[in-house]
């Protein structure tokens, strides 16, 4: 891949303090983009992130944003194009989960789930577009459950993972006229800390019989990221090593 398509370009990290959503930050700075990233709660962790974007010898800023927020995303946006002038690569990648039978899911869960897997992604994306240039790249992660569901209690989750699918195409068409792109990487299992505890069991179910790694999914974000994946929008890429066959 040519990564000099991405050096001295920004990006926008909705979601980046932990897990592959901070592969995600740590893979862009390596190709040589100067990254923002924002996080709601770990904010200890996007600190350390962005020391390690930083020490690879480009700019970084951790900026604090509840995705279930929009003035809070809108805020987040308007500090990274103080800072850097324009946003060239979105990616939204934070996401809750809650899994619970549809008899014990609250309406707290599931309007928290709502708010920042689905209403939070349009936001950020609504957000950061003003000031995208032509040759944009909007990356969402989606996940496997949108089309392979076998698990009990996982409707919710599911569901808002599917609408996020559908969102991409729609915006697509969009974008398009704008010459940017947007795309969705829907990851199985990924070993992180949301994924510890289940790992051993999971395994069992993937044809590869393993979990994959944040840095997989960094990768395949990267090829989006750059000029090379120029004639691929509204798609969703699974990455699960067979779960979803």
């Amino acid at each position: 891949m040519n990564t000099a398509s991405t050096r001295n370009k920004t990006a926008l990290v909705i979601g980046g303090s932990r897990g592959i959503g901070a592969a995600i930050a740590l893979r862009l700075a390596r190709d040589g983009a100067n990254v923002a990233l924002t996080y709601a709660s770990a904010g200890a962790k996007a600190l350390d992130v962005a020391a390690a974007i930083e020490a690879q010898g480009v700019q970084a800023m951790a900026l604090k944003a509840d995705s279930a927020s929009a003035a809070e995303l809108q805020d987040a946006v308007g500090q990274a194009v103080a800072r850097f002038g324009r946003i060239d690569i979105v990616v939204v990648n934070a996401g809750v989960l809650h899994i619970a039978d549809v008899a014990a899911f609250s309406l707290e869960q599931l309007d928290r789930m709502l708010d920042v897997n689905v209403r939070g992604v349009y936001l950020a994306i609504q957000a950061a577009l003003p000031h995208m240039p032509a040759g944009g790249r909007v990356i969402t992660i989606g996940s496997n459950t949108a089309v392979r569901s076998g698990h009990p209690g996982s409707s919710v989750y599911s569901m808002t993972k599917g609408a996020v699918a559908v969102m991409v195409k729609g915006l697509a068409v969009d974008l398009a006229p704008r010459g940017i792109t947007i795309n969705n990487i829907q990851p199985g299992p990924i070993e992180t800390d949301m994924t510890a505890d289940m790992i051993e069991m999971v395994k069992e179910w993937i044809p590869l019989k393993r979990v994959g790694q944040p840095d997989e999914v960094a990768a395949l974000a990267a090829y989006l990221a750059s000029t090379e994946s120029g004639y691929m929008t509204g798609a969703s890429l699974t990455i699960d090593g067979g779960m979803s066959l």
